[in-house]
């Protein structure tokens, strides 16, 4: 007979949720290797990769644009918190990594937000975290969109304009004014 005050308590695991999305990816298939919307524990230890090499990479993606290991997280615990984060890292030497608005080049790393959107070629990931207490174990659980994670990836991020009614970083042409352009011409 075990007590109450005998029985282990069980501590739930950190969960790395992951959206995938590729404008090809009934085509192509490029997820096939993914184990979808089932959870996988991975000890604290071992980095997640990410790539196209199944000798090297835990998580493949079946595209020969993708680097042999695209990127790498890392889970850590916050030096003096009890609080555990990611580590988002780049490995390809030839793709820059965008998390969110940050651009990372070859080696290049940073903590992974809560909830953040990385992208590399045409390839849209949107990561989110669920928070565990573990410190031996975490876990992955895939997903796969249907429509684009995100909508509009070629225009630009809207900055503030001051009260002013100014912003003087914009450049314009050497006269210093807009040039009204016709659509059909090129840039």
């Amino acid at each position: 007979m075990i007590f109450c005050e005998e029985a282990d308590t069980e501590e739930t695991l950190t969960c790395l949720h992951m959206t995938f999305y590729h404008p090809c990816q009934e085509d192509k298939m490029m997820f096939r290797c993914l184990n979808f919307c089932e959870r996988e524990q991975v000890s604290a230890n071992e980095s997640a990769t990410f790539g196209r090499d199944s000798n090297i990479c835990r998580y493949n993606l079946m595209d020969s644009r993708v680097s042999r290991i695209q990127f790498s997280l890392q889970f850590y615990r916050k030096l003096d918190t009890s609080e555990f984060c990611f580590e988002i890292k780049n490995m390809s030497k030839k793709t820059k990594l965008r998390v969110d608005h940050m651009e990372l080049g070859y080696l290049n790393k940073i903590d992974l937000p809560w909830k953040c959107l990385i992208c590399f070629g045409d390839y849209q990931i949107l990561t989110e975290m669920q928070e565990g207490q573990s410190m031996d174990y975490y876990q992955t659980c895939f997903h796969l969109a249907q429509m684009p994670l995100l909508q509009e990836r070629c225009l630009p991020t809207l900055q503030p304009v001051p009260e002013t009614g100014t912003f003087a970083s914009w450049s314009f042409s050497q006269d210093k004014s807009p040039k009204e352009m016709d659509e059909n011409e090129p840039y």
